[in-house]
């Protein structure tokens, strides 16, 4: 039994709990122990425990299930106790940036800063990217807004679901179309023109901050990560859309996701060993940096690949389908994120990384 341990629980459900176990071998008999706040496990004179958070409580009684699994270690289901979440709890930037106010954007993966002091006299959320194909389908005759284009004015941003518009004033970057938009620093792409005096920064590769606000830096995979679940979990919320495809900035999609739960509760424990073979959350970064328990809301997802013509006939078949929601990114951040995606699954015990076909994904935001 390992002190390192991660459990995945939905508050009123029973919830799935895996201990990896470092005694796999029948001749060394343990006791598992639950209790409202912690499970422990006895056995050999020695006591591992694994504590929850403030708040958050098991129900002892419904503990069942119990068994040994060969290269997970031991599983057991019990319910879960915990308050609601509040209804501010997704950060969205949305209900972030407020006109009147000045802001600084930086860029994400090096904290260069792209603009000071911009003030937006309005901020206004646009249709849905497939706002046109659905008017199509509503409208007896032609499309009525088949010309129409929606160009931020100056003091204008405009917000998408993966990206916000600003009008470009004066910047150099206007001299061609569909041109991408590349930090001077680090040379990471942050958007694009979309026309002579519109660019578009995706949300994943910018950071907004007030501009009498600190600026600190947040580990690239726990930032990508984050976004993504956040986008996930509010158009889920806005839309009952479910299933989305991930798409660069080339029109190829990279990754099918399903989202199974946005409510799900991540708690990770280190316990009292001095082990350190723990459950990587964000790849480049563990979390917590400080503390025995760290717990985060997390978001639960089945995703397929799509890269070297993968699950082609499924991806075919999910971008014609109208009920699939198209995320779009630039096209390395795609593969960023099939990489985090992939590293999360391999942490997972075995047992638990596949749902028929496709692989599971814990996200936190």
């Amino acid at each position: 039994f390992s002190a390192s341990w991660s459990q995945h629980l939905r508050s009123e459900v029973s919830p799935f709990l895996c201990l990896p176990s470092e005694a796999d071998a029948p001749s060394s008999p343990l006791d598992v122990w639950v209790a409202a706040d912690r499970v422990e496990a006895r056995g050999g004179g020695t006591c591992q425990a694994a504590a929850l958070p403030a708040g958050v409580s098991l129900a002892p009684s419904s503990c069942r299930g119990l068994r040994r699994l060969p290269g997970d270690g031991l599983h057991l289901r019990m319910r879960l106790r915990r308050p609601p979440p509040s209804a501010d709890l997704v950060f969205t930037l949305r209900e972030s940036l407020k006109p009147q106010k000045n802001y600084v954007f930086y860029c994400q993966s090096c904290g260069d800063i792209i603009a000071e002091d911009q003030k937006f006299l309005r901020v206004l959320p646009l249709p849905s990217e497939n706002w046109s194909a659905l008017v199509e389908e509503w409208c007896c005759h032609p499309n009525p807004f088949a010309r129409s284009t929606l160009h931020p004015q100056h003091g204008d941003c405009f917000l998408g679901d993966t990206f916000f518009l600003l009008n470009s004033g004066n910047e150099s970057h206007k001299s061609k179309e569909n041109t991408r938009v590349i930090c001077k620093r680090c040379k990471t792409m942050l958007g694009e023109t979309v026309s002579s005096d519109t660019i578009k920064y995706y949300v994943t590769e910018v950071i907004i901050r007030p501009s009498e606000g600190s600026f600190s830096p947040t580990p690239r995979s726990q930032f990508l990560q984050s976004m993504v679940a956040q986008c996930l979990v509010e158009l889920s919320s806005a839309k009952t859309t479910f299933r989305f495809t991930v798409k660069g900035d080339n029109g190829k999609i990279y990754i099918l996701i399903w989202l199974l739960n946005s409510d799900t509760l991540l708690v990770e424990s280190l316990g009292s060993s001095s082990s350190h073979s723990v459950f990587t959350l964000f790849g480049d970064i563990f979390m917590p940096s400080s503390g025995p328990v760290g717990t985060w809301n997390a978001v639960k997802v089945l995703y397929q690949p799509c890269i070297k013509s993968r699950n082609k006939d499924l991806a075919d078949a999910w971008e014609n389908d109208i009920g699939v929601h198209p995320l779009k990114f630039p096209a390395e951040t795609c593969l960023e994120l099939l990489l985090i995606l992939g590293l999360s699954t391999t942490s997972l015990p075995p047992s638990l990384r596949r749902m028929n076909s496709f692989q599971v994904r814990i996200s936190c935001y």
